[in-house]
């Protein structure tokens, strides 16, 4: 059976491409975190960070990391620009001065509150029903985990 690029099922067509989908989504919906986070002081990957700690504090760049899927190399300078703004705090374990861990500020849990605002105005730019979000996100996830299985 051959496919053409007019019959709809060409394997090869741009807009039959998952990662093609998943890209433009992706910076569709960074594009309008843009203007919600700028006036915390916030990019989107900073957020993430906060996110995690404000779920968790204190927690090791280790444990962030593996919460938020990302190395090293990336994570730390997010938490050096994080310390600068003054949401984070940087110290070795007592336990183990192997370990670095990473705890809120002061600021830093006050920005919860401002940040509060966050996920309803995304829902709101969207124009999507939370249950439709939800549902996406449960696919999304989905994807994740076999994408990382293999």
């Amino acid at each position: 059976m051959t496919s053409t690029a007019t019959d709809g099922d060409d394997l090869l067509a741009l807009e039959n491409q998952v990662c093609f989908a998943l890209a433009v989504a992706s910076r569709s919906v960074l594009a309008l975190y843009r203007p919600i986070l700028e006036p915390l002081g916030l990019t989107h990957p900073q957020y993430l960070v906060m996110l995690a700690l404000w779920g968790q504090s204190p927690r090791s760049v280790k444990e962030l990391g593996a919460a938020l899927q990302l190395d090293p190399a990336t994570l730390s300078p997010l938490l050096k620009r994080l310390e600068s703004s003054g949401f984070v705090s940087r110290r070795r374990s007592s336990v183990d001065e192997r370990v670095l861990d990473i705890t809120l500020t002061d600021a830093g849990r006050s920005l919860r509150t401002q940040a509060e605002v966050i996920p309803p105005r995304i829902v709101s730019e969207l124009g999507m029903s939370v249950d439709e979000l939800a549902r996406l996100r449960e696919t999304l996830h989905a994807v994740i985990d076999a994408a990382t299985a293999s």
